[in-house]
């Protein structure tokens, strides 16, 4: 069994866990395409352009070229759509993590160590929503440390902080593509309170929904 420490972030950890981030979030730009590819309106327009081009042609090659061709250009738009969600985070709250997570004492970041390696994160503020609720952010585990609890004892530190601090409430967004994040979460305790589309042009034509999970505090206790 591998041993993992959980401690407060420091500035040495800033590089690490800016890419650790990156590189979590990248690994959903499959899933995302997959998500857009199989939405009604795409498949019906892949299909025209399939069968337009071979009665047009009479051959089977172009279409299934053309074909190919689209769902490769759009994989690498929404691929460069996905980098720059990741980048504005870059800049927003993980540009100065110290500042906005160290400096007051009602939020907080986490790293999670194995032999002096950083290979979890986990961030907690103050809710824009509700006072008394701690929004959680920035989870993320290495890829090949996953399935050793860590992130489940990530978010039991974010509870035990919250607690603490006299929050009522943990909260938190996932998007539809992070299915075993959810089920995580849900497995800690945490219920899906909320379920929305992404209020934009891009959120409603792709049905790119977010879910909002809340763990209740003094329920919990």
């Amino acid at each position: 069994m591998v041993e993992y420490t959980i401690r407060g972030y420091v500035g040495s950890d800033y590089e690490v866990v800016r890419e650790l981030f990156s590189h979590g979030m990248s690994e959903y730009v499959p899933s995302v395409c997959l998500h857009v590819v199989t939405r009604p309106w795409v498949l019906f327009a892949m299909v025209c352009l399939f069968l337009s081009l071979l009665f047009s042609s009479k051959s089977i090659i172009l279409p299934v070229l053309a074909v190919t061709l689209a769902l490769a250009v759009g994989r690498h738009v929404l691929g460069y759509i996905w980098s720059l969600y990741i980048d504005h985070c870059l800049r927003e709250d993980l540009q100065d993590i110290e500042k906005t997570y160290m400096k007051d004492q009602g939020s907080h970041f986490w790293v999670a160590d194995i032999e002096d390696s950083v290979v979890g994160t986990v961030a907690a503020k103050p809710s824009d929503d509700r006072q008394d609720e701690l929004m959680l952010k920035r989870m993320s585990v290495r890829k090949d440390f996953r399935g050793l609890g860590i992130a489940k004892a990530l978010s039991r530190e974010v509870i035990g902080f919250a607690r603490q601090r006299g929050y009522r409430s943990v909260v938190l967004n996932t998007l539809m593509v992070q299915r075993e994040a959810q089920k995580m979460y849900e497995s800690v305790g945490f219920r899906k309170s909320e379920e929305y589309e992404l209020p934009t042009v891009y959120g409603k034509l792709v049905n790119f929904t977010i879910s909002k999970y809340r763990y209740d505090i003094t329920a919990a206790k």
